[in-house]
């Protein structure tokens, strides 16, 4: 009888410690609310978007995983991230995959669903919202590759067709008159067969630093290969760096080497004015522009930090509602910082006597704003 109390006596406690643990417990808005299956599947899909990253160990998604986090507003606004091959897909699914309302991709891939491709009516379907951070081409080789012309003939992984480097890794060869052995598999993959001989180098566009690189350890025998950017690339890519501080291990003692990069684009789907996609996006678009402080501080990407929100991007469009937005936001900077450098003269002893001075003045606020923002 007594052990059957104990067992008693436990089995109330953990009834007890659970039914406390339960009712402490505060439950999302969105999973109490109760109501028909139709009434449920309305709320659900009221106020969602669908984003499609990329790779799901690339920079991209992690870029559309946050802006998912930033901009959670349960009922009033959801962003689902969705994984894909990578920027050229990306593409493809915002153009054709029901659900995909924007899409991260490159400059160049518009270009060349455009101009390769011919994608009817491309310039009206698809416009941007902002221009986000510069992909760079990494190409990684053994240590007896000493540049790209090293390469033709060889073997050289450029990822599965869709991401970024099948397309952007392509073109650059291309245009250089290297002729390369295509392989087509996931870089996991690609890096067991570069560090076995079997292949001569890997090609992936992503922004850096990336632990697929960042973890290969010294001495492993591989390299990233120096780039040089010449005229033939400044219609769509910009010249990019690895320095030692991004990868100290694959630049060969190197302070650093010089690559092509291409700038990023958070893409949008242009749907009808009067659509309900429409309003969707131009709330995500309210929620980026009015949240954006949120992204310039950890846990958030450092990479946000380096968007500029005004950037144009050549061969595209802003969408109505982001220009719109950009508007609003700039006429709000500009309105805190004269609220700024007023306060900035107030803590003066004397003001300014002409504009000469009050411009002088101006300088040094923007010197003394920028040093107080490092700090």
């Amino acid at each position: 009888m007594r052990g059957r109390s104990v067992v008693a006596c436990l089995v109330a406690s953990i009834i007890g410690l659970f039914s406390c643990n339960l009712h402490a417990q505060v439950v999302p808005k969105s999973l109490s609310q109760g109501g028909t299956d139709s009434a449920l599947r309305g709320r659900e899909n009221a106020w969602t978007v669908g984003i499609v990253g990329g790779l799901f160990t690339g920079t991209y998604m992690r870029l559309a995983a946050e802006m998912a986090t930033a901009l959670d507003d349960g009922d009033n606004l959801r962003v689902l991230p969705i994984v894909s091959f990578g920027a050229a897909q990306n593409l493809d699914d915002l153009l054709y995959l029901h659900g995909v309302d924007l899409a991260i991709t490159q400059s160049d891939v518009f270009e060349y669903f455009r101009t390769v491709r011919k994608t009817p009516n491309l310039d009206r379907r698809v416009q941007y919202i902002i221009r986000l951070p510069i992909s760079e081409l990494h190409i990684l080789a053994r240590d007896d590759v000493h540049s790209l012309q090293d390469l033709r003939g060889k073997k050289v992984n450029f990822g599965p067709a869709g991401t970024g480097a099948s397309l952007t890794g392509t073109i650059v060869f291309q245009r250089l008159g290297i002729d390369v052995q295509q392989v087509m598999i996931d870089q996991s993959s690609a890096l067991q067969e570069l560090e076995s001989g079997k292949i001569d180098a890997i090609a992936r566009v992503i922004p850096k630093p990336v632990d697929f690189f960042s973890k290969i350890p010294p001495n492993s025998g591989l390299h990233l290969v120096d780039i040089p950017f010449t005229k033939m690339f400044d219609d769509y890519y910009t010249l990019g760096e690895f320095t030692k501080k991004d990868y100290p291990n694959l630049l060969d003692g190197k302070d650093r080497i010089d690559t092509i990069a291409v700038p990023a684009v958070l893409a949008v789907y242009n749907w009808q004015n009067d659509s309900d996609r429409y309003r969707k996006v131009q709330r995500f678009v309210q929620y980026l522009f009015d949240r954006w402080d949120k992204f310039q501080h950890p846990p958030y990407h450092p990479k946000w930090r380096e968007v500029n929100l005004a950037a144009t991007v050549p061969g595209w469009t802003r969408w109505g509602p982001a220009e719109d937005m950009l508007q609003q936001y700039e006429a709000k900077q500009q309105q805190q910082q004269k609220a700024n450098f007023q306060a900035f003269l107030n803590s003066r002893s004397g003001a300014p006597s002409n504009a000469s001075e009050r411009d002088a003045l101006f300088r040094e606020f923007l010197q003394w704003r920028d040093q107080a923002g490092a700090h």
